[in-house]
């Protein structure tokens, strides 16, 4: 039994529930449980109440009777198929009165499965015990519960516990997703965090999301959920929980940049019949006689979230023994379905053929059959290897149109695509467009011959492609390169153009012969036929600054910038203008 004060605080303490939503479709996933009233409980603040029960020594059974009051206000929602998130604080690994199988009980009686209750573990307070939070991790996943590693990013653990613990949501801390638009640091954190998790088949969820640009941000890195007061602020009124908010749908919709190349063709997705976990061994026995063609079969729970799959392979030699079937009806041996279950490789059908086929490569020894996809967590379909290879092999293709055959950098299609995004993009963000061009590359082309034209041309496509990840890099053709800035001030702009003309013009006079590197020049005739001299190759660029919702097509808008790149701003060598297009 609590002590008295603690017994008080637990009648005055309530919980708030926070939407989490998918970032295309809006669909409630999950909501996060937030404890209210804690200054009405005598505390001067939610981690201030924690920290005193752990003084008390009362943090577990407090907790415990926490986690039921949050359950039965969760049970009251009538919205099937969610999740509720639910803080545990690391401390409570050293209570002594902690033991396991508390929360199965607490979800029996009030009839609800291990899945759904998903415990957030924060990176937050690991500074002392950096194992402790791995440690939890790891136990409660054993016990077959869901794992959230919340403010990830934060904490000193952060990539040895993704590593180690392999949760199933990482929440991206608020510090991160805030003005994330506008910070290019932010913004390759967040990527490069959101690539490894989906390479181990987490999903992600965004945390914080309060802008429209914050959301079209973390759309555009492949967050999978997002959570925040642009969604809804947590409610203690639990009938203001929606099932579908369609704000978000609307947004997803009309989001201009949005593109389908990447998604994986329904064709080439398998469904197969599942099985629940709680099937008797006597059900997957009559399965494989009833699908011979399957060499496996999908687990799912009673909320179709894939939970593993068995392989007819494992159980051969109990089904077909002489007591086989006699076995598999006996009940108590039915209950053990579970040691056939194996770990799966999976990934969110929104995710894209690239990171699909990335899952895979990475996770090659683990899968002999394929991938399971997923749709919001829940089991939605199977991609057998055979359609990975033709999967892989249409999306080579894909990339090799939509590149220069000669340096590999996106070719027209994408810079126009990019050019058109930016165009009808919906805010007051200012873009920078750079163009580049060569100065005297025909006459360079005609003494020195087409392949050392080319060698010049790919020596400058090597500049760019060192570039930011955050700068888009087009080749127009032949010697017309193309740079897309965004959430980028001029001066900086300024600066990287300037300085890859300046190495550009350093590097290029390694493609001269000694006589003409020492003249500085090279003889050739003109496009009249007339011998005169030419200086050393460089090349000219024009930034052209561009606001959102212009009027002018791709065609208008390179002709601007190649007229302007020819503007010389020096006497010789490379030229540097700019121009407004508003």
């Amino acid at each position: 039994m609590l002590p008295n004060r603690w017994e008080k605080a637990l009648k005055e303490l309530d919980f708030a529930f926070q939407p989490i939503v998918g970032i295309t479709n809006g669909k409630l996933v999950a909501v996060e449980a937030l404890l209210r009233n804690t200054k009405e409980a005598g505390f001067l603040s939610i981690f201030n109440c924690f920290d005193e029960a752990f003084a008390d020594g009362v943090l577990y059974q407090f907790d415990l009777k926490l986690r039921l009051k949050a359950l039965e206000k969760f049970s009251q929602l009538e919205i099937d198929n969610i999740q509720l998130f639910y803080n545990l604080d690391n401390r409570l690994l050293y209570m002594p009165d902690y033991k396991t199988g508390n929360t199965k009980k607490l979800l029996d009686k009030l009839n609800l499965s291990k899945k759904t209750l998903c415990f957030e573990m924060s990176e937050k307070g690991t500074l002392k015990d950096p194992n402790s939070i791995t440690n939890m991790v790891n136990m409660y996943k054993q016990e077959g519960f869901d794992i959230a590693i919340d403010d990830f990013g934060t904490g000193i653990s952060g990539l040895k516990l993704l590593y180690y613990s392999e949760p199933n949501y990482i929440k991206i801390d608020r510090f991160f997703i805030q003005n994330i638009e506008r910070d290019s640091k932010k913004r390759h954190f967040c990527s490069s965090i959101v690539k490894m998790a989906h390479t181990m088949g987490i999903r992600v969820i965004a945390e914080g999301v309060e802008t429209i640009p914050e959301y079209y941000t973390c759309k555009d890195i492949g967050a999978d959920l997002i959570q925040g007061y642009m969604i809804q602020k947590p409610k203690t009124d639990i009938s203001k929980i929606k099932l579908t908010y369609s704000s978000i749908k609307e947004l997803y919709i009309e989001d201009k940049r949005k593109s389908e190349q990447n998604l994986i063709d329904k064709d080439k997705i398998e469904f197969i019949e599942p099985l629940q976990d709680n099937s008797s061994l006597h059900a997957l026995f009559t399965y494989f006689k009833t699908h011979q063609k399957n060499t496996f079969v999908p687990i799912i729970d009673k909320f179709n979230h894939l939970v593993g799959v068995v392989e007819e392979r494992d159980i051969k030699n109990i089904s077909y023994s002489q007591y086989g079937l006699s076995l598999a009806q006996n009940t108590s041996f039915s209950s053990k379905l579970g040691n056939f279950v194996k770990n799966y490789c999976a990934a969110e059908v929104s995710w894209g053929i690239d990171k699909v086929l990335e899952l895979y490569n990475i996770n090659e020894s683990q899968v002999n059959n394929g991938i399971f996809l997923t749709q919001n967590g829940k089991y939605y379909g199977f991609v057998g290897v055979h359609n990975l290879l033709l999967l892989s092999y249409k999306r080579n293709l894909e990339i090799a149109k939509d590149q220069n055959p000669l340096t590999k950098l996106p070719g027209n299609k994408k810079i126009d695509e990019y050019i058109n995004s930016v165009l009808n993009h919906q805010n007051d963000e200012i873009y920078y467009f750079v163009y580049y061009d060569f100065n005297d590359f025909k006459p360079f082309n005609d003494i020195y011959g087409f392949r050392q034209g080319d060698r010049a041309i790919l020596l400058f496509a090597d500049l760019l492609s060192k570039l930011s990840k955050d700068i888009f890099v087009g080749h127009i053709g032949g010697d017309d390169f193309f740079l897309g800035f965004s959430h980028e001030s001029y001066e900086k702009v300024y600066k990287i153009v300037y300085d890859i003309q300046r190495s550009f013009e350093n590097s290029a006079k390694t493609l001269y012969n000694k006589e003409d590197l020492e003249n500085k020049c090279i003889m050739a005739k003109d496009r009249f036929g007339i011998l005169r001299k030419f200086e050393l190759l460089s090349v000219s660029a024009a930034i052209l600054e561009v606001h959102s919702n212009v009027n002018n097509n791709f065609d208008e808008v390179l002709g601007k910038l190649k007229k302007s790149s020819k503007l010389s701003c020096s006497p010789v060598g490379s030229s540097l203008c700019k121009v407004k297009l508003i």
